[in-house]
């Protein structure tokens, strides 16, 4: 009896799956005009704000049984093929391949876009700058480790405009050849990463010899054929290269997020849950900082974040860094910005940009 039940409920399945197919290719079907449009009117394929608007509107009409994350990672892949339908994206990021960094690529762009790993960050901003690749992805902050410098550097130079963020748990994984972690002798991956897992490796492996390497990625691929090592890395970079995953979540901070951004050229369209980077200097005065915040406050203007960055060449002399929530073009923020300027020695929008909903 049970059998027959069940194969009453797949030929259900099987209906719906036939409908989804057919709903999916018509929705392909009206990408494919939408590419066109675009094509004709000089709009760039990648949208930022009308993504996150689609990803907005599918939250609000999900009633059912699937939850959130289900349904926001099934339309990443549906609206990645679309893109790839109206014209190949292209991303740069920070190499080489199954870095954390190549998995918050993938997790934004899906994976119908075209992914290219690059030596350095710096290399990443070239590259996009060129017009060689389309869109970069570069990390900026970890909450444990604080800004990447070097990040922060380039966005004050360069003439692209952050155009989202991405935010990414760093769940570290311990991979190797091998299945039994008896086996492990040599443990090998980035300075951060080992330190991120010092109390796990302690209570494991207390008795392994630890190795630096150049990148997470990296370590995997030097372990790879080898029963005695062991490397610490992303999931993803013991699928792409074929190894087992020993253990998952070794971190010993579990809330160890890093945040990236999305660089290129264009600007991102108002869609009412914005966020604004913006980098400015103040005069070298008594309250000069104090009179720059005021225009924020003044106007109940929330910064998400604050800090300040040695200004290159210029001995103790410091520019800020600021996110605030809203968009450049809001009525408040734009009279704001207005204000900041005739307070500051420098000010640059460094874009304004939906803001992330949470961790992927």
């Amino acid at each position: 009896m049970k059998p027959r039940k069940l194969e009453i409920l797949r030929e259900k399945l099987k209906e719906k799956d036939k409908e989804i197919v057919r709903l999916l290719n018509e929705r392909a079907q009206i990408s494919v005009q939408i590419g066109k449009v675009k094509g004709e009117d000089g709009i760039q394929v990648y949208d930022p704000s009308q993504e996150a608007k689609v990803h907005g509107y599918l939250r609000e009409l999900n009633s059912g049984s699937l939850p959130p994350k289900a349904l926001t990672a099934i339309f990443r892949e549906v609206i990645s093929a679309s893109r790839d339908l109206q014209k190949p994206t292209t991303v740069a990021f920070l190499g080489p391949e199954a870095t954390f960094s190549h998995l918050a690529a993938r997790l934004h762009f899906g994976d119908s876009s075209r992914f290219f790993p690059q030596t350095g960050i710096a290399r990443v901003f070239d590259e996009v700058e060129k017009d060689s690749i389309d869109w970069g992805v570069v990390p900026v902050e970890n909450s444990l480790e604080g800004s990447i410098n070097t990040t922060l550097d380039r966005l004050i130079t360069t003439p692209l405009k952050i155009r989202a963020e991405i935010f990414l748990r760093i769940s570290q994984c311990l991979i190797s050849s091998t299945k039994n972690m008896k086996d492990i002798k040599k443990i090998y991956s980035i300075p951060h990463a080992l330190a991120q897992c010092q109390v796990w490796l302690k209570t494991n492996l207390p008795n392994c010899i630890l190795g630096e390497t150049e990148s997470t990625a990296a370590a995997v691929q030097m372990v790879r054929g080898k029963k005695n090592e062991a490397a610490i890395g992303s999931s993803l970079a013991g699928q792409m290269y074929g190894l087992n995953l020993l253990a998952e979540g070794i971190e010993d901070n579990s809330s160890n997020m890093t945040r990236f951004l999305v660089i290129g050229r264009g600007e991102s369209r108002v869609t009412g849950n914005d966020k604004t980077s913006l980098i400015f200097a103040t005069p070298h005065s008594p309250g000069s900082l104090h009179s720059a915040l005021a225009s924020f406050a003044r106007r109940k203007i929330n910064l998400a974040k604050i800090e300040s960055h040695p200004v290159k060449n210029k001995l103790w002399e410091y520019s800020f860094f600021v996110d605030m929530i809203g968009h450049v073009n809001d009525k408040h923020v734009k009279s704001c910005l207005q204000e900041l300027k005739k307070k500051t020695t420098l000010l640059k929008i460094l874009g304004s940009y939906p803001k992330s909903e949470g961790a992927i």
